[in-house]
C-alpha cells in the first residue's frame, strides 16, 4: 500500500513513518511532504496513493487549502495536536482524525476503518465521505472557537466574512466578531448562493446585511452594510454585472 505523509515537523514525520512500518509492514511511504505548496505539486504530478496522513497546520498554511488547489482522490487521515478542526476535516476526503502524539492503537483503528470502508462495496468511503460533505454543507450553523468556548453561529445571523493577512474573521448582524478557521473559498462552498456573495478577495457579504449600494470610481460599486467593516467593501468592475443579478434575485 502506497502512503504519503504530509507533515512539517521532521521528528513527527519520522516517528509516524516508523510507527507505520512497525504496525503495517505492507505499507510503503512513497513521499514525505512539508508544505501546502509541495503537496499540491506532488499530487499534480504523481499517481494518487492508497492513503494520506496529513497534518493540518503546515509551514505555509492550512492543509485544507490543499483541497482548494488540487484534487485529492485518496482517503485522508488527519493528524494534529488540536481537536478544534474535526468537523472541517470531514468536509474533505477524511476517514479519521488522530490527535498527536499518535498512539499505535489509534493508528491501527484508523487504518482498519479504511480497510472496512474499502471492502464495503456500495458503501465505500468515497460515497460515505461525499454524503458527509453534503450534509455539512447543508448545516445551518458554523462552529467558531474562542479560547475555551465553542460558539454555534447560525448562517442567518452572519453579516460578513473578512480575510486579511491570511486570517479570517466572521461578523454577525449584531456586530460581534470572531476568528474563523477556514478560507473564504471554503466558506463559499458551504453557503447558499442566494444569501451570500463573494464581493472581492477580502469579503463575503450576506444579503441581509446590505443597507444600500453606492456607485464607486471606475464603474465599481461600494456595498454599505448595516454593521461596521474594517475597510470599504468594493465590488470590482468585472463582478458588477454578476452582483447586480444576485442582489436583484435573478440567480
Amino acid at each position: 500500500m502506497r502512503v504519503v505523509i504530509v507533515e512539517d515537523e521532521t521528528a513527527a514525520a519520522v516517528n509516524l513513518a516508523s510507527l507505520l512500518r512497525q504496525t503495517f509492514p505492507h505499507m510503503e511511504v512513497v513521499a514525505q511532504l512539508e508544505s501546502v505548496t509541495d503537496t499540491v505539486e506532488w499530487f499534480s504530478e504523481n499517481e494518487a496513493p492508497a492513503l494520506v496522513f496529513m497534518d493540518i497546520h503546515l509551514a505555509d498554511g492550512s492543509a485544507f487549502s490543499v483541497f482548494e488547489r488540487t484534487e485529492i482522490a485518496s482517503p485522508v487521515i488527519f493528524t494534529t495536536a488540536y481537536d478544534q478542526y474535526a468537523l472541517e476535516a470531514f468536509r474533505v476526503n477524511s476517514i479519521d482524525y488522530l490527535l498527536k502524539p499518535i498512539k499505535e492503537d489509534d493508528l491501527r483503528r484508523a487504518v482498519e476503518k479504511l480497510e472496512r470502508l474499502t471492502h464495503a462495496g456500495s458503501g465505500d468511503y468515497v460515497r460515505r465521505t461525499g454524503e458527509m460533505a453534503r450534509a455539512q454543507r447543508g448545516a445551518q450553523a458554523f462552529l467558531v472557537y474562542v479560547k475555551d468556548r465553542i460558539i454555534p453561529l447560525r448562517r442567518e445571523d452572519i453579516a460578513y466574512f473578512y480575510s486579511s493577512n491570511e486570517k479570517v474573521e466572521v461578523c454577525t448582524l449584531k456586530g460581534e466578531r470572531f476568528p474563523f478557521d477556514r478560507t473564504l473559498d471554503t466558506v463559499m462552498a458551504q453557503l447558499p448562493d442566494g444569501d451570500f456573495f463573494r464581493a472581492n478577495r477580502q469579503f463575503v457579504v450576506a444579503r441581509e446585511a446590505i443597507e444600500d449600494i453606492t456607485v464607486w470610481f471606475g464603474n465599481r460599486l461600494s456595498v454599505n452594510l448595516s454593521v461596521e467593516v474594517p475597510e470599504k467593501v468594493v465590488v470590482s468592475k468585472a463582478r458588477v454585472p454578476e452582483f447586480k443579478r444576485w442582489i436583484a434575485g435573478m440567480d
